[in-house]
């Protein structure tokens, strides 16, 4: 499968804007707020508003309804049939067999800070997609930016 152009990246990003959007809306509607031990973590990572974060156990982690996104998202691996956490800006998914493991908690905290820190979800999306285009999703440096983090706190 071809990953997209980043000129093809471009025409998604609408589409990719609404997908995580829903799934944030999701996550803070039916999800459940961040223990004393995860609010601390996520304070260490940086997130502004530990409070606000949501985290929804979810069977499998979604794949995009549209099927040009949902393409996408497979050619640059971003969700596989072995993705375990999704953060959408506030809101966490994580699969159900991986519920309760800090390192993914605080690896997907450390996303929920760079959605902050980049101002919303079109800004972080716009940055992070086109760094799994061109560096990988493995070697992207948001992706390595949260692996530190997870390394940091949790040892």
């Amino acid at each position: 499968m071809t990953p997209p152009s980043p000129h093809h990246l471009d025409a998604l990003l609408p589409l990719a804007c609404a997908w995580v959007a829903g799934l944030e809306r999701a996550a803070l509607h039916s999800g459940v707020a961040l223990t004393a031990d995860q609010t601390a973590d996520a304070r260490r990572v940086g997130v502004r508003q530990p409070e606000r974060v949501r985290l929804l156990r979810v069977a499998a982690i979604p794949t995009p309804d549209d099927p040009a996104l949902a393409v996408a998202a497979t050619a640059v691996r971003l969700i596989t049939p072995f993705t375990i956490g999704l953060t959408a800006g506030h809101g966490i998914l994580i699969h159900t067999g991986h519920w309760g493991r800090r390192s993914l908690v605080v690896h997907e905290l450390a996303h929920t800070m760079q959605y902050e820190r980049a101002g919303g979800i079109e800004e972080f999306l716009r940055q992070y997609l086109r760094e799994c285009l061109t560096a990988g999703y493995p070697d992207a440096p948001l992706e390595r930016e949260a692996e530190r983090f997870e390394r940091e706190v949790c040892g």
